[in-house]
C-alpha cells in the first residue's frame, strides 16, 4: 500500500495536502464562529477567476489566484464593515461577479481544458515543486499568524463589540482574518480544487463541534479530522483514480456523519 510514496508527485501531494489540512480548519473555525462560513466558498469562486486569468496570460495560476483572492477579501471586508450592504449580500456580489469574470475570460481563451479541471476539482498528479514550496511557505505564514494572534482572533470573533471597547483593533483583525482565509483558499486549489476547498474549511469544524468541547479542543479536533480527510482522500484518489478534491471532501463528510451518529447514540 505504501508503494505510492515511490512517486515524487505523490510525496509532493501528501506534503502539500497535510499543510492545507492543518491551516484550512484553523481558518474555518473562526469563519464558522463568526457565522461567515460562505466566505470560503466566495473566495473559492474568486480564486477560480484568478486561475482563469493565470491560464489566459500563461502565468502560474496559483499566484494570480492568491493575488485576486487577497484583493477580493479586502473588498469584501471593506463593504461589510461599512454596513451599507448586508454581509450575505456582499458575499453573493463577489461570488457571482467573480464567476461571471471567470466565464468571460474562459470564453475568450476558447473555453475549458483538462488543465482547468485540475484546478476546479484538484489533481494529485499536477502538484509541481513550485506549487509545493508556495503552498508550504504560505501555510506556515497562516499558521504562525493564527498562533501568535490566537487570543485576539478569539476575542474579536466571539464578542467584537467588547473587543473594540477593550482597545483591540477589531477592524484590522477582521481584515487580517479574511486575508488569511483568501491565502488558505488559493493555496489549496491544486489539491482540493477551487470548488471544494470551502467544504474542507467548514466540514471538519462542524464535525468537531458535534462533540461539545471547548474552543481549543474543538480546534484541535477539526485539524485532526481535516488531516485524516486529506490523507485518506489522497489514498483513495490514487488507488481508485478519483479527483483528489472530491475524495477528500467525501471522507470529511463521512467523518461528519460518523460524529453525528456517535453523539446521537451516546445520548440515547
Amino acid at each position: 500500500m505504501l508503494e505510492i510514496f515511490q512517486y515524487d508527485f505523490m510525496v509532493r501531494a501528501f506534503e502539500a495536502g497535510i499543510a492545507i489540512g492543518i491551516v484550512a480548519p484553523l481558518i474555518g473555525m473562526f469563519l464558522v464562529v463568526r457565522r461567515y462560513s460562505l466566505m470560503a466558498d466566495t473566495l473559492a469562486h474568486v480564486s477560480f477567476a484568478g486561475v482563469a486569468i493565470g491560464l489566459f496570460f500563461k502565468v502560474n495560476p496559483v499566484f494570480t489566484a492568491i493575488g485576486l483572492s487577497v484583493l477580493a477579501s479586502f473588498g469584501i471586508e471593506a463593504l461589510r464593515s461599512s454596513r451599507r450592504i448586508f454581509g450575505e449580500s456582499v458575499l453573493a456580489l463577489f461570488l457571482s461577479g467573480s464567476l461571471a469574470l471567470a466565464v468571460i475570460i474562459l470564453s475568450l481563451s476558447k473555453g475549458f481544458n483538462a488543465n482547468l479541471f485540475s484546478y476546479l476539482f484538484g489533481s494529485i498528479s499536477t502538484v509541481s515543486t513550485t506549487d509545493l514550496w508556495v503552498t508550504v511557505a504560505l501555510a506556515v505564514v497562516v499558521f504562525l499568524d493564527i498562533v501568535l494572534l490566537y487570543k485576539e482572533l478569539f476575542f474579536a470573533s466571539f464578542d467584537p463589540e467588547l473587543a473594540q471597547a477593550s482597545g483591540l483593533p477589531v477592524k484590522a483583525i477582521n481584515f487580517m482574518m479574511v486575508m488569511l482565509a483568501a491565502i488558505a483558499v488559493a493555496i489549496s486549489i491544486r489539491i482540493v480544487g477551487v470548488l471544494l476547498i470551502g467544504a474542507l474549511m467548514v466540514i471538519p469544524v462542524i464535525s468537531a463541534m458535534q462533540y461539545g468541547r471547548g474552543f481549543l479542543t474543538t480546534l484541535v479536533l477539526s485539524v485532526i479530522f481535516s488531516i485524516t480527510s486529506v490523507i485518506a482522500g489522497l489514498f483513495a484518489s490514487y488507488y481508485f483514480n478519483l479527483a483528489s478534491g472530491g475524495a477528500i471532501v467525501m471522507v470529511a463528510l463521512l467523518i461528519f456523519l460518523f460524529s453525528l451518529a456517535f453523539i446521537k447514540s451516546g445520548k440515547e
